[in-house]
This record gives structure tokens, C-alpha cells and sequence, in this order.
């Protein structure tokens, strides 16, 4: 007997299942184009002759700026495709401080190869291997071509530090910045055995006034308070240094509470017990033999109260109140002195010893500026001023992304010529591999090889030059085995 097949009841699906399930294909593709919408949209800035985006967020406050993470900070991106480009250029920012916008675009350039192997049937898998067959290989090259340089030889170092301000803002300036720059990473490491920089032991302090040439380099400490006091000393040679972390001030309850005082006898002495007791302090204070002091910030009640100043400064003790307490560790150990945390403490050894502690003005502030440490420790500030804010705010990014260029120059010594040359020369050497290389991977190669020549392209771009024929030229000069060859944007020539 035949049976016959009963086709099974047709459910209606909901709509809900038809909205997200969309193809894998479609969402790899826009994945693509969403994270190459990114990479678009900074690429103009790239480069010296690149153009400054100025940029304006929710609370209305300008900033005008070159650096492409700090671009894409402030660039509200939704797609999460998109946001792993503004995640990537911050990494970048981290680890290497420059060079922020070209990993966009180079992100962006291999995505858009591979989306053109994709359409033309390549697995996923197969692309991503080949990719990293390619990161692999393309490093080797790039070791190939570096030059390596000393720690001793100031002049490279000036140079690359000019190289990472030429694009900036701030880039007139790069004359003053650059060795600012150098002398500050020399100043905290030894060349010869230390690997990394650690840029926490670099101050920089931003202050409104005057203009970027007025910045300084201070081998000592500054303070951005003024010290407090009326009638006390504001300048002190032989400087004894004394950093605490306890109040001058009456004691109080930590509940709040109130003191009822019936007659004037009680107050009186009330009065006098307060006084009494910030005298002791002050007394002790002096008796260690400081005469700089200054006061961790306190939130709980004040750090020191107008009867201890009146009385410090009386004893010729210089007193800066407000310390943060992030800053602590840093003042620590540039002073070499201890943190004190309560007055039994409050010995001689604990101090830090300098040859000047002075209060100076510069602008409508004053600062205090303590200079000529005896066992300074490996710390360095820098003030940097600014006629407005947005000059000021690009001055302290473009001096970060300097140091940070001088920091990877001590993890490894070496330097590769700029202007578009690692790309094309990579280009090249890596077509010439694919040729001896068989399959899919050989395919993959060469177009991820074609790719690097974004860079170039959008330098000559930027600059005004016709981008096909510059790369092309600049292609046939590596072929010919030139490996500096790179593009001049300020002569516009190779």
C-alpha cells in the first residue's frame, strides 16, 4: 500500500524573526562599510599637509585637532564595527602615541580588500589566515629596511620628534617642543640598560597665558598652587621638604555636632586650647628643622586653618596646601622625601632636601618652583602655556604623541624612513613573495599588497599631487630597488 507524504502545516513565522536574521554575507558587509565609513571620514588629516578637524560635542566646546584618536574620541560612533576602528586608534595612542590615523587607514584599505575577495567567493577563513601570513612576513621587511640609531645620537632623535609634530597644530613650534621632548625621556632613562619609558615620571602641567615658546622644561618640580600665608617666606635657599598627609587644624567630631557655650570664660578657653594645640604642631614642624611645607588635599575638614598659617608663616615655614593625591607618589619621588602620616612621624629623615624652593609669576598666577634637588629621582615637569585653550589642549597632545615617538625609539632602536616609503617598499617586496607563492594565499597576498599604497595615495592626495601618477613613480623607484624613496610633501617631489 503507497503512503503518501502529508506536507506538514504551514506556520506563519513573526515578522521579529525576519528583521535580524539577515545573511551573514550582509553583515559582514556592513560591518565593512561601516568601519571604512570611519577610516573615510579621518583620512583627510593625514599627513603634514593634512587638514585639522575641529570639532564641536554635546556641551558645545570647540576642539581643533590632527591627532586621529582623539578625533574619533570625540566622533560619536554607534556601529560596533565602528567602534572597534575608534578602539584600534586608541590602542595605537597607548602603545606607540603616533601614528594614530594611518592604522585607520590602513584598517580601512584591508577591510576593502577583503571585501573584494569576498565577493569573489573566498572563505572568511581563508582571508584572515593569509592576513596574518601577511603581518607576519610584512614586519620581516620592515626589520629589513630599518636603520638603527643611538640613544647618544640627539640629532635622529631631534628628527623624529620634529617628524611626529609636523603634522600637528602646534607644528612652528616643533623647534622648541622637539628637544623639550628628547631632553625630557634622556633625563628619566638610562640608555643603556632601560627598555621602557614610563611616561607617569613626566609632568606636564597646562596653564592658560603667555604663548607656546614660553613653555619650559623644569628639572625640579612646580606646583600650580601658590603658597599660602600672609607675610611668609616665598623664597627659600637649603630648602627641607616636608610632605604631609595629616591636618593642621582644630579636631573634629565625625558626627556632625555642636558645642553649646554658655559664658565667655569657656569660650576663652576654648579659644586657647585651639591655639594651643596648632602651636604644638607647628612647633614640632619647625623643630625637625622643614621649612617648606606641603599639604596633601584633605575633604574632610581643612587642611590647615588660617591660625596655623598665620603661625607657620611667623616661623619663616613656607606652606603649599592642595596637594592631590594622585600626585603624591610623583612628588615622592622626585623630592626624595616620604609621605608623613601623622605627626609622630615627623622626623628629619622623612625630609626632602633642595637648593631653592620660590614662588614665581608667570601670567595672572603664581607658581611654586622647586629646583636643584640633592638625590632627585628619575622625574621631570614640564610647564607648557598657551594663548588660548585650544592651542593649549594641542600643545600637551602633540608633546605627548613627541614622547611617546622618543619611548618607542628606546624599546627599539631603530628608524624607518617616512613619507609613504615603508608602504610602497612593502608593496613591492611583498608582490615579489606572491609570485613565488601558489593558491588562494598567493591572490591574497598580492591584493593585500596593493592595499599598503592607501598610504601614499592619500599623502599625495593631501598635498595636491595627482595620486596615480606619484604612487605609480614612487613604485617604479622601489622596483628599482630605492628603499628610502619616499614622498617630499612640502617640494612635492620623491
Amino acid at each position: 500500500m503507497a503512503t503518501k507524504a502529508v506536507p506538514a502545516p504551514k506556520t506563519r513565522p513573526s515578522k521579529s524573526e525576519f528583521k535580524d536574521k539577515e545573511k551573514p554575507a550582509q553583515i559582514r558587509s556592513s560591518n565593512i562599510v561601516a568601519a571604512k565609513a570611519v577610516a573615510d571620514a579621518i583620512k583627510t588629516s593625514l599627513g603634514p599637509r593634512g587638514m585639522d578637524k575641529m570639532i564641536q560635542d554635546g556641551k558645545g566646546e570647540v576642539t581643533i585637532t590632527n591627532d586621529g584618536a582623539t578625533i574619533l574620541k570625540q566622533m560619536k560612533v554607534l556601529h560596533p564595527a565602528a567602534k572597534m576602528l575608534v578602539e584600534l586608534s586608541q590602542a595605537q595612542d597607548a602603545e606607540a602615541g603616533d601614528g594614530t590615523t594611518s592604522v585607520v587607514i590602513l584598517a580601512g584599505a584591508m577591510l576593502e580588500t577583503s571585501q573584494k575577495l569576498l565577493t569573489k567567493g573566498f572563505h572568511p577563513a581563508a582571508i584572515s589566515d593569509s592576513l596574518l601570513h601577511f603581518s607576519a612576513k610584512a614586519v620581516e621587511v620592515l626589520e629589513s629596511m630599518a636603520i638603527p640609531v643611538d640613544l647618544t645620537d640627539n640629532a635622529s632623535l631631534l628628527k623624529s620628534a620634529n617628524t611626529a609634530l609636523n603634522s600637528k597644530v602646534v607644528h612652528e613650534h616643533s623647534g622648541m617642543l622637539a628637544p623639550m621632548a628628547v631632553d625630557a625621556v634622556l633625563k628619566i632613562v638610562d640608555p643603556n640598560k632601560d627598555q621602557n619609558v614610563d611616561l607617569k615620571d613626566i609632568h606636564i602641567i597646562k596653564k592658560l597665558g603667555e604663548t607656546v615658546e614660553d613653555s619650559q622644561l623644569v628639572d625640579g618640580i612646580v606646583f600650580t598652587q601658590k603658597s599660602q600665608g600672609i607675610g611668609g617666606p616665598s623664597k627659600i635657599e637649603k630648602a627641607k621638604i616636608g610632605l604631609i598627609q595629616f591636618c593642621i587644624s582644630p579636631p573634629k567630631t565625625d558626627m556632625d555636632n555642636t558645642v553649646l557655650i554658655r559664658d565667655y570664660a569657656a569660650m576663652d578657653r576654648v579659644l586657647r586650647e585651639e591655639r594651643q594645640y596648632i602651636l604644638n604642631i607647628t612647633k614640632k614642624i619647625k623643630a625637625a628643622g622643614c621649612n617648606v611645607l606641603l599639604i596633601q588635599k584633605s575633604i574632610l575638614r581643612d587642611a590647615v586653618s588660617d591660625l596655623a598659617l598665620h603661625l607657620l608663616a611667623k616661623q619663616k615655614i613656607m606652606v603649599v596646601k592642595d596637594i592631590e593625591r594622585e600626585d603624591i607618589e610623583f612628588v615622592c619621588k622626585t623630592l626624595g622625601c616620604r609621605p608623613i602620616a601623622s605627626l609622630d612621624h615627623f622626623t628629619p629623615e622623612a625630609l626632602g632636601t633642595a637648593e631653592l624652593s620660590e614662588e614665581f609669576q608667570a601670567g595672572d598666577s603664581k607658581f611654586v618652583k622647586i629646583t636643584g634637588v640633592q638625590n632627585p629621582g628619575r622625574t621631570v615637569s614640564i610647564l607648557l602655556r598657551g594663548s588660548n585653550k585650544q592651542v593649549l589642549e594641542e600643545a600637551d597632545r602633540s608633546l605627548h604623541d613627541a614622547l611617546c615617538v622618543i619611548r618607542c625609539l628606546v624599546k627599539k632602536r631603530f628608524l624607518i624612513p617616512g613619507g609613504g616609503a615603508p608602504e610602497a617598499e612593502l608593496s613591492v617586496k611583498l608582490t615579489q613573495y606572491a609570485h613565488t607563492m601558489k593558491g588562494m594565499d598567493a591572490y591574497c597576498f598580492r591584493a593585500f599588497a596593493e592595499s599598503l599604497e592607501v598610504i601614499p595615495g592619500i599623502l599625495s592626495e593631501n598635498a595636491g599631487l595627482s595620486p596615480i601618477s606619484t604612487v605609480t613613480e614612487l613604485r617604479n623607484r622601489h622596483a628599482r630597488g630605492e628603499t628610502h624613496a619616499g614622498i617630499n610633501v612640502r617640494k612635492v617631489v620623491i
